[in-house]
């Protein structure tokens, strides 16, 4: 897969040399700072920037992420830190004026993981009965598919959905969407058929119920664990005077419940829901968006306590542009305060023994300052704080400090 990669990373630096002593003219950059009306976030994956030359069918683009923090613990600190979270490339192609194709590629930590999220065909049949096939971000809330850095005023995404939720949780398989607009009203849909967990949620060096321990099995993307095909599902309503709203569910049997017709344990399902939203106050321009899960896992009773069988987390971000103008020689700048509330718990429940709360959770709130020279690049200034506890509820570890981050669509 490596060496695949490296041949086609030649290829297109070869291509872009060549491409140099071409016209300039022929480039086309399809950016634009403003989203369409009409756009959900079921159209995430295609709303981006992308550069196209000429006529040529295919397209390309990415975004990039960049880091700095200075985090403690307890008094604790690992001192300065700088990172490279991601590096993510988009090539896509109108194959058909009804097909297209797209994919996502991206390199984690500098490289040290490589990961294809994305890379799929769409076949459009009418506005409302699309087909798509291949690898397929799994559309559990929202931030799973419209994850982009370059898109958030915050550094870190958001704990519940990256570690209660996989994000980003992407599975081969197929499946149909649509999307239909009357008037002010739209209503989408998705629903897919995909590879998808296994006993690794259960199974895994955590110690606790987690969900993205999953996403280390390469092999999803070859076979099902189990034979059993995990379902995602969503509905969505959006207006264009108030906002956008969605309900989701995940769930499939989850365990290798049998070998070559031996039974090996009963079927374990997991199951996932989720609600999102999204808005924007006219009167005020403050942009809210925010996200809630739940899990439920059927786990066995030889496991521990500390592996939860229900879950439940989510974040709000509130974000208010307080400046609009012509800043540093950038036209259209925008100044914006921002503020991020964050909470997870992993174990909801109590003990069978006392009866005590179990404390396995987390909050956080995050605020921050951000700049936007342009509606694809932003510079960002976080303060995060959080409180984690233990599952005996002991008293909790403070995490507080600062981070300074940069990320571009390019």
């Amino acid at each position: 897969m490596k060496k695949n990669l490296l041949l086609f990373l030649i290829f297109a630096q070869t291509t872009v040399t060549v491409n140099a002593q071409v016209d300039s003219s022929l480039f086309k950059d399809t950016r634009n700072d403003t989203l369409s009306a009409e756009a959900m976030n079921m159209d995430a994956v295609y709303e981006r920037p992308f550069f196209h030359a000429g006529t040529s069918p295919v397209s390309v683009g990415g975004y990039i992420e960049a880091g700095y923090q200075y985090i403690g613990e307890d008094g604790i600190t690992e001192g300065h830190t700088f990172r490279i979270p991601r590096f993510t490339l988009f090539v896509g192609s109108s194959l058909h004026p009804r097909i297209k194709f797209l994919s996502e590629t991206e390199f984690e930590e500098g490289g040290k993981e490589i990961a294809i999220e994305f890379a799929a065909l769409d076949i459009n049949f009418s506005h409302m009965l699309n087909l798509r096939g291949g690898i397929i971000m799994n559309p559990i809330g929202a931030f799973n598919q419209n994850h982009d850095g370059p898109k958030w005023e915050f550094v870190d995404r958001p704990i519940a959905m990256t570690k209660m939720l996989p994000a980003t949780w992407s599975n081969v398989g197929f499946g149909l969407y649509g999307k239909q607009f009357v008037n002010d009203w739209g209503f989408g849909y998705e629903i897919y058929l995909t590879n998808g967990f296994d006993n690794s949620i259960i199974a895994n060096g955590e110690n606790r119920t987690f969900l993205p321990a999953a996403k280390e099995n390469a092999e999803r993307f070859e076979e099902s664990s189990n034979g059993q095909p995990l379902i995602t599902g969503k509905l969505a309503v959006k207006n264009h005077n108030i906002g956008e709203i969605g309900l989701s569910y995940m769930g499939e049997i989850y365990n290798a419940f049998e070998d070559d017709g031996l039974i090996l344990d009963e079927k374990r399902r997991l199951d996932v829901f989720a609600i999102d939203f999204n808005t924007s106050l006219e009167k005020t321009s403050t942009y809210l968006t925010g996200e809630w899960a739940w899990v439920m896992v059927d786990v066995p009773e030889t496991y521990g306590q500390q592996f939860g069988e229900r879950q439940q987390g989510g974040f709000l971000d509130i974000v208010q542009p307080v400046l609009r103008s012509t800043i540093a020689g950038f036209n259209n700048a925008v100044l914006n305060l921002a503020c991020r509330l964050e909470y997870v718990d992993w174990n909801v429940g109590t003990f069978r023994e006392t009866g005590a709360n179990i404390s396995d959770d987390l909050w956080a709130i995050v605020p921050g300052v951000s700049f936007r020279p342009s509606a694809q690049t932003v510079l960002r200034l976080n303060y995060r704080y959080m409180h984690q506890q233990d599952i005996l509820g002991n008293p909790p570890a403070k995490i507080a400090g600062i981070q300074i981050g940069i990320s571009s669509y390019f």
